[in-house]
């Protein structure tokens, strides 16, 4: 049965890593097979003496909200092995999932030539070692939210598996932290991400109508 013609065209979630040295050209892209039905995401007031009792401060923020948000993402190989012969599913067919998983999964490990360049470190006797850097994460959700991100919690659930043990179905399960301009700073990519995503929000709630007073049943405070 062929789509409607004039049905919108559904714009995919994802997630873009890149490198701050080069922030035009992206390192990895992964966008997500089928959008989440649902994406949690809470906001912490980062408020001044909230249990000091402290008058003059109650109104004083010290900074954006901590924002983190939760979503769970399903995964299916099946599209991709209904179709074996196309190139671009070759991998598929021999791996299953495991590339698209690898994917994800890798943005939280060290490169293996990190570990490698630090085990060298310490064995020529160096006696502080930086901590491995990562790339910046971008999660996109639509135009309105790209934001800089952490991954705070990531779990698998392998659901399905082809003959020789390949995972043909899994739903991924994330967590993330919104890196704001107190986590990055000024001056730099990742900020002018954050800023961007912060200025929007302030754009978008000029456009709500806040109605009247009446609609809550006072005549006026």
């Amino acid at each position: 049965m062929s789509t409607f013609p004039r049905s919108p065209r559904l714009l995919k979630g994802g997630i873009i890593l890149v490198d701050l040295n080069k922030p035009t050209v992206p390192l990895r892209m992964i966008a997500l097979q089928y959008n989440p039905d649902t994406l949690t995401r809470t906001l912490q007031v980062q408020g001044v003496g909230e249990n000091s009792g402290d008058r003059s401060q109650v109104l004083r923020l010290k900074g954006p909200p901590v924002e983190t948000i939760k979503l769970e993402a399903e995964i299916d190989a099946t599209d991709q092995l209904e179709f074996p012969d196309e190139n671009r599913h070759q991998a598929t067919v021999t791996h299953g999932l495991h590339p698209i998983l690898a994917a994800l999964e890798t943005i939280i490990y060290p490169t293996l030539e990190q570990i490698l360049s630090n085990d060298r470190l310490a064995q020529s006797g160096t006696l502080e070692i930086i901590p491995m850097e990562s790339s910046l994460t971008l999660f996109i959700w639509s135009q309105n939210r790209i934001v800089p991100v952490r991954l705070t919690e990531f779990s698998i659930t392998e659901e399905a598996f082809d003959p020789a043990l390949n995972p043909i179905r899994a739903k991924v399960s994330l967590g993330m932290r919104v890196l704001n301009i107190n986590d990055l700073g000024f001056g730099n990519k990742g900020s002018d991400w954050y800023i961007n995503y912060h200025r929007q929000k302030e754009k978008l709630a000029t456009l709500y109508q806040s109605g009247q007073i009446m609609t809550l049943g006072i005549k006026g405070i």
